[in-house]
């Protein structure tokens, strides 16, 4: 199945200009080598680079010794990482973002040094963690929790004019559960504040794969992705919290299956045992057409009225008590498994 590529967008020349000046600060001489980096453990294998867990072998960066690093595969352009870099230091500093450090984009491979967070992908964390949380009488409430500060995080984003473009929960860590749950992986981001038509996110590269079953049906079908495309991947990212970290729409097997049933006006089934209330708001993001799905303010404010309602019962504020323990992801446990070939698509 061909999916029609965006027409390339023309720009001003005073566009470029102002363009080149907002860039121009992404260079810089890198505060580390890749030898003060050691790699001390996999946390997750993604499209364009890897994940590890490091320490840094000789002083800090930015007084922290622990620290997540980004490597990127082969093949990935300097460009590519460097729009990377400059969003995310657009975003700053936000505490359900994870926080770009430093990075090195002198030579190959490039890595981003990011704030370390002890357990990995949240999607990893459920799946390790799903006996205990199963049993615990709070995991509504805490699953609530969790998806309110992922909320807060798009939010952010959108403040910013950016869309997140890979919203799944392989792509948001855990700190500390569920209050501490940051947003990562920024290399399909895009900056809608710098382009002249805000029709499609990939206008810069028509053959950069997306991953299909996570994005909205008017993408396959206009090629149009927008602010409330980041609103559909999260009722995809509502509903992999409720499964414990299950592959959308399991009953398709290929990628062309899969955008058929998303095009025809398919919809996940309600994950067993999931709360009224968030299958509400999980519906909602998968409203059609696109502008009937509310903005992340919104639905900020429709899990805040849940957080409320729980508020007799569970503590929606981080405990002042040490927390649960929970398993960390080990090694190659924590890389995605999800099949490669089903997750993209040209």
């Amino acid at each position: 199945m061909e999916i029609p590529a965006p027409a390339l967008l023309k720009r001003s020349s005073a566009v470029r200009s102002s363009t080149r000046k907002i860039w121009k600060t992404v260079q810089q001489c890198p505060r580390f080598t890749k030898s003060d980096l050691n790699l001390l453990q996999l946390i997750k294998a993604g499209k364009e680079g890897v994940f590890y867990k490091a320490r840094m072998s000789r002083g800090t960066c930015k007084g922290h010794n622990m620290v997540t690093c980004k490597i990127s595969k082969e093949g990935v352009r300097v460009k590519h990482v460097e729009t990377e870099v400059a969003i995310m230091r657009k975003l700053v500093h936000h505490k359900n973002i994870v926080q770009l450090l430093d990075w090195n984009t002198t030579e190959e491979p490039f890595v981003l040094v990011l704030e370390f967070v002890r357990y990995g992908t949240l999607r990893t964390f459920l799946q390790m963690n799903r006996d205990d949380l199963s049993a615990d009488p709070n995991l509504q409430s805490l699953l609530t929790i969790a998806s309110y500060h992922i909320a807060l995080a798009l939010q952010h984003l959108r403040s910013k004019s950016i869309v997140h473009c890979d919203l799944a929960l392989r792509n948001v860590m855990v700190d500390k559960f569920p209050w501490e749950v940051k947003l990562t992986e920024f290399g399909l981001a895009r900056d809608l504040s710098r382009m002249t038509s805000r029709r499609s996110s990939r206008w810069r590269n028509p053959r950069q794969r997306v991953p299909l079953r996570w994005y909205p049906p008017e993408y396959f079908k206009n090629n149009y992705y927008s602010f409330k495309g980041d609103v559909w991947a999260f009722g995809i990212v509502l509903w992999e919290m409720w499964t414990f970290g299950a592959l959308p729409y399991p009953n398709q097997q290929t990628s062309e299956s899969v955008v058929y049933h998303i095009c025809i006006g398919h919809k996940n089934s309600n994950p067993d045992g999931c709360r009224p209330e968030i299958l509400h708001v999980m519906r909602d993001c998968w409203l059609e057409p696109h502008t009937l799905r509310p903005c992340f303010t919104d639905i900020v404010h429709m899990l805040e009225n849940i957080m409320e309602d729980d508020a007799d019962y569970v503590d929606v504020e981080s405990p002042v008590s040490k927390e649960p323990e929970y398993r960390g992801a080990d090694g190659l446990q924590a890389a995605t498994n999800e099949p490669a070939s089903e997750l993209f698509y040209y």
